[in-house]
């Protein structure tokens, strides 16, 4: 007889790893199996900011000093059509390649007590005890976090969220843009915008993205390339490891499944449609996955509440993507938060962890 797993997790990302570490700080006695179709390191199309949110989730289930071997990024410069704002960030953040970041997961999560395995996921299987994966792994609770093609989240029969495209690469860091993460946004109807995030190697993370609509042709990467080069120019020169990928954006309705089932991080389309920020979401939803699946059968319903305050964040985040998508408010968010440091921090933790549209901000954009 095959052994019934406490917990099965699909990916082995941010959202996957979290996800393990939540239930096995819950409950170390978990038998705990995190299946991925590559090994680690491996390489992951991001802007890979990480913010300080991040960290503090992580060290709430005891994962400390991850990043203390790299440089702390202070400075924010947000620019649209000659408008700008640079700023200190209330809390630094960091810019680290996923190659590095995941993989330092993955070794928590196994410190942890999770079990690794180098195995694609191709079928979901909901039974009434159980989920069978592949018709060979069982499992009391499934985690999907399989990323933005997620297997487990075409199994539930999720529709597909709307979508943003972008492409990333690396490249010296050029002059005025060093100890910054930067980002210029694109002209006409947003989002769209480029951006400049220095690592602190003397290499910075750059690319571009932009919302998908319906009924339009995709851009090309010879037309991502040029949109990077047109707002950030000289950012593609001696650039390597171009990659694009989709950016499923996160929708006002959000809510979880009920059942033995859940979603984290991208395969639940949890991407802030404001600033293309998701690894906050992937390690926030898969902590709170991994504990809700000691519920077992009830697993969904536990996920839910525990979710709530972050469900609503993303009604926030929502309808600030849409304001943002006018440049006349785009505008008169970078001016108020030039003018007052308190707009700006909001913004900041709107758009990379889980802030609300504060009344601060309201009458900063009513005022301008």
């Amino acid at each position: 007889m095959k052994p019934v797993w406490d917990l099965a997790i699909v990916g082995a990302g941010p959202a996957g790893t979290a996800a393990a570490l939540g239930a096995l700080s819950a409950d170390p006695t978990l038998s705990v199996l995190l299946l991925d179709r590559t090994g680690f390191p491996r390489d992951k199309t991001c802007g890979d900011g990480i913010a300080p949110h991040v960290l503090d989730l992580l060290a709430s289930v005891g994962v400390t000093g991850l990043l203390d071997d790299w440089t702390p990024v202070r400075r924010l410069a947000l620019e649209h059509d000659g408008l700008v704002v640079d700023r200190e960030m209330q809390r630094a953040t960091w810019v680290v390649p996923r190659e590095v970041f995941d993989a330092r997961l993955v070794e928590a999560a196994a410190a942890a007590g999770a079990q690794l395995v180098n195995h694609r996921v191709r079928d979901v299987e909901l039974r009434p005890d159980c989920v069978m994966l592949d018709g060979t792994i069982a499992a009391k609770v499934v985690v999907g976090a399989d990323g933005a093609q997620s297997v487990v989240r075409r199994a539930l029969g999720v529709k597909s969220a709307p979508a943003a495209l972008a492409l990333r690469g690396y490249a010296p860091t050029r002059d005025g843009r060093d100890a910054r993460q930067v980002i210029v946004y694109g002209p006409g109807r947003q989002p769209s915008y480029a951006w400049s995030f220095d690592r602190g190697d003397g290499l910075s993370n750059v690319g571009y993205g932009e919302a998908l609509h319906p009924g339009r042709p995709h851009p090309t990467r010879a037309d991502l390339l040029a949109k990077l080069e047109q707002l950030l120019p000289d950012s593609t020169r001696d650039g390597t490891s171009w990659k694009a990928h989709h950016l499923p954006l996160t929708t006002w309705t959000w809510r979880p499944h009920l059942g033995r089932v859940l979603l984290a991080g991208d395969a639940a389309a949890l991407i802030n449609p404001m600033t293309g920020e998701g690894i906050y979401y992937a390690v926030a939803t898969g902590l709170h996955a991994g504990r809700a699946a000691l519920a077992g059968s009830d697993a969904g319903a536990t996920y839910r509440k525990l979710v709530r305050p972050l469900a609503a964040h993303f009604r926030h985040a929502t309808l600030a993507g849409r304001l943002s998508g006018s440049p006349r408010i785009l505008d008169a968010g970078i001016r108020g938060a030039a003018a007052d440091q308190r707009v700006f921090d909001d913004l900041v933790a709107l758009g990379l962890a889980d802030g609300r549209i504060t009344s601060r901000v309201l009458r900063s954009l009513v005022g301008r």
